[in-house]
């Protein structure tokens, strides 16, 4: 009875394990709300008429939010061990408890008993603004949904030429920053002071944002900024590109894939459409 409770435990809070099809879709969705409208609480508690009129709405809706969280999260931490790399009953949960995903389950109750415990005599109304931290377990919920994981192949199989463009884009903001430099900096009120204060101008001028904080003064300036920003435009567009290409390949990866059976063996197998019909033809 005990193993049997555990296991339907952890299958409704697990669905990508050992899932219920049905409740865990319900106790999901319901978690899902539940954190979207804690992060709409939060958001419409800044509003201080709101704050004075509804004081005991939010105290309480907290209040409620975090004994659902944490009861959730106290039934994760008891039934981890249903898991072969957490079967020990003491050390298992510990590693459970140091997870990635079990750490943001505890971030999203935590600051309500940092408050609780130490908001007197300290004032630590601040820390109470972690509780965003709680849109955290959207990714925490969903992570074993076919979205996400293409979302994390992307990332995973472009993770070479994503790190080389953001290389290629820091030194492009460090050379740009250096140009502008010695461009501006013997103006009389220039606003390039130094190398450092004019990365922030790099930033914001390759990114396309231009705050027009600061802006060229001179002719070679103005010559020379106008050709990094073009560049910028050019250059930056270049993740994007990468992305875009990644999530092609896996959008035609996932439209062509069957399922196979081995003639040999039986044994279920994945082919492309090419792999299959090159199969075929042999």
């Amino acid at each position: 009875m005990y193993h049997t409770t555990k296991k339907k435990v952890h299958g409704l809070l697990h669905p990508e394990i050992v899932g219920d099809k049905h409740w865990d879709k319900i106790i999901n969705i319901f978690i899902i709300i539940l954190i979207i409208l804690n992060v709409f609480a939060v958001i419409l508690e800044t509003v201080d008429s709101l704050k004075d009129r509804y004081a005991a709405f939010f105290y309480y809706f907290d209040l409620v939010s975090v004994i659902i969280f944490t009861v959730e999260y106290v039934m994760r931490v008891w039934s981890s061990n249903h898991e072969e790399k957490y079967k020990h009953s003491v050390w298992g949960r510990l590693k459970y408890m140091v997870s990635p995903g079990a750490l943001i389950d505890l971030v999203a109750i935590l600051p309500f008993f940092l408050h609780l415990f130490f908001g007197f005599p300290f004032d630590l109304r601040e820390i109470r603004m972690l509780r965003l931290m709680r849109v955290l377990r959207l990714f925490r919920l969903t992570a074993y949904t076919k979205s996400a994981h293409m979302i994390t192949n992307v990332f995973r199989k472009r993770k070479n030429e994503l790190g080389l463009s953001f290389i290629l884009a820091l030194f492009l903001i460090i050379i740009a920053s250096c140009i502008m430099y010695f461009a501006e900096h013997k103006y009389k009120d220039t606003q390039f002071t130094s190398i450092p204060a004019t990365i922030w101008w790099s930033v914001v001028s390759l990114t396309t944002t231009g705050y027009g904080d600061m802006y060229p003064m001179t002719v070679i300036g103005k010559v020379m900024a106008s050709m990094i920003m073009l560049t910028g435009v050019a250059f930056f567009a270049l993740p994007a590109g990468i992305i875009t290409a990644g999530f092609i390949d896996e959008f035609r990866l996932n439209r062509i894939k069957k399922t196979h059976r081995c003639p040999s063996c039986g044994e279920v197998i994945e082919l492309d459409d090419h792999d299959k019909d090159h199969h075929e033809h042999h």
